[in-house]
Parts: C-alpha cells; sequence; structure tokens
C-alpha cells in the first residue's frame, strides 16, 4: 500500500521544457487546475502528500517521478537518485533529495553515477520485479547501475530496449518505457501494440492498449484505484471490466510537454 507522494506544481514556463510531441504549447491555467485535480486523486487513493514549489529554473520539473526510483516492498526501504539524460533537467535532482531525506535515511538514498544516465519514467515495478527501459534518456550505464542496487536491496531487474534503433522495435521508439507500459497488480501489465509482442513480459497477463489510445497506457495503480488518462473510453471500460476501480483526468497540457500521469508523482 502506498501512503505518501511528492508532487510539484508546474512552474509559469512550464511551456518552455522539452517536448516532442507537436501538440502544441500548453495552457498554463489549465495546466494548473489539470495539476490540482491529479492531486486530489493521489489524496482519493490515500495518500498524504509533499508539494513541493514550482521552481521556475527548472520548467520540466512537475515530472518529478524522473529524477528519483523509490523502492521499498521487498528490501529495505530506499530512494535512489537519477542523473537524468536531458542535462537540463540535471538541477531538479538537488531539491527532490532534499525532500526525499525527511522520509530516507541518508544511508538509504544512493545516486546513478556519470557515464550513466537514467530517467524515472523508464522504470516499471512489476511486484518484485523491475523492468528498465534503454532509451533516449537512460543508457546502458545508467540501467546496470540501478540492476545492482536493486540486487542489493532483494529484487531482481531485466532491460528493455526501447530505441529507434534497436533490432526490437517494430515501430518508431519510445520516450520512456512507462509511456508504453504500466503494472496494473494481479500479474497484469497495460502495454501497447508496440511492445505486446515483446519475450520480456511473456509470464505476464496483458491488457493491450489499441494504437489509437496508446497515450492511456501510462496509466497508474495506487491501492484501490487505477488512475487513467480522460479520452480512452475503451481501455478505461476493459480495465473496469476486469474489476478495477478508475479515476479518469484530463491529462491534455501534460501530453503537450511528453507527460503522462505517472510521472507527476514520486509514490511511495
Amino acid at each position: 500500500m502506498f501512503t505518501r507522494a511528492i508532487v510539484r506544481r508546474p512552474a509559469a514556463n512550464f511551456s518552455e521544457g522539452l517536448t516532442t510531441a507537436g501538440l502544441g504549447a500548453p495552457d498554463y491555467e489549465l495546466a494548473l487546475r489539470q495539476h490540482e485535480a491529479y492531486c486530489r486523486a493521489l489524496e482519493q487513493c490515500g495518500l498524504t502528500l509533499t508539494r513541493l514549489p514550482a521552481d521556475p529554473e527548472c520548467p520540466d520539473s512537475t515530472f518529478v517521478e524522473d529524477v528519483a526510483v523509490l523502492v521499498g516492498a521487498a528490501g529495505s526501504p530506499a530512494a535512489i537518485l537519477t542523473r537524468p539524460g536531458a542535462v537540463s533537467r540535471r538541477d531538479e535532482v538537488a531539491s527532490v533529495r532534499r525532500a526525499l531525506e525527511d522520509f530516507f535515511p541518508g544511508s538509504d538514498i544512493l545516486a546513478i553515477e556519470s557515464p550513466g544516465t537514467l530517467d524515472g519514467g523508464d522504470i516499471c515495478e512489476a511486484g518484485n520485479h523491475f523492468f528498465i527501459g534503454i532509451s533516449e534518456r537512460t543508457n546502458e550505464s545508467g540501467a546496470c547501475q540501478l540492476v545492482r542496487f536493486l540486487g542489493t536491496l532483494g529484487y531482481m531487474a531485466s532491460l528493455v530496449d526501447i530505441r529507434s534503433n534497436s533490432e526490437r522495435m517494430s515501430a518508431p521508439g519510445i520516450l520512456h518505457l512507462k509511456s508504453a507500459l504500466a503494472h496494473i497488480g494481479e500479474n497484469r501489465l497495460a502495454v501497447t501494440e508496440t511492445l505486446a509482442g515483446r519475450a520480456e513480459f511473456r509470464d505476464y497477463e496483458l491488457i493491450t492498449v489499441g494504437r489509437e489510445e496508446e497515450y492511456a497506457a501510462n496509466c497508474v495503480r495506487i491501492n484501490d484505484y487505477v488512475l487513467v488518462a480522460a479520452g480512452y473510453p475503451v481501455f478505461q471500460s476493459r480495465l473496469q471490466d476486469l474489476g478495477y476501480q478508475t479515476i479518469s483526468l484530463e491529462m491534455s497540457e501534460f501530453q503537450k510537454m511528453d507527460g503522462g500521469l505517472s510521472c507527476l508523482s514520486l509514490r511511495f
């Protein structure tokens, strides 16, 4: 059970962040309303929030998930600070570390080091196993450092190459692994058609998200609920048919900045 989450309000210059979406600039006031609705949903799921102030020095910093990986179910609780693949995002780590120090002793805070790069959006926890995406933001060195950390904490891990030049990719590369993959409990993975045939996921029941709704694959299981992006009724209906309680949230302004539901919080 998750009990807490760390979130950060979008800064006024949110639109100056990194994006490949090509969907236009976000509406800042609408982004604030969508973020607040997201925070209320986390509270509905039973989480107590730590709300970090907006950081205009780092316009992407509302996507707090990318700068830390939090673990604790199988082994000792620990926080692993990442080293984001985008140089412009590396200054986000220090302030999140300070927030994590309120919950994790200093000895339990680890860090990815150069030449490794790692984004939290490439890390999908599936029970005691972690899938680690090798992407344009996460390299082999960063992934292997994380594998070693996880091993000392009692977890297993495997690498999933999602780069556009990977021989295993039958479609254009994916920015982050969790753009196309989510663990929703009960040994189930929500996965886009692009990844559905991958051998790495053969031991799981796959809930395949159609190409017209692939953004919805970035859903989040939190305690008794699954957060889903609004506007994808086929996928949401399928989850409900499987017995999940869903909370639908508008995410249009974060989608414009390559963000999804999981990106907006660190949950532990």
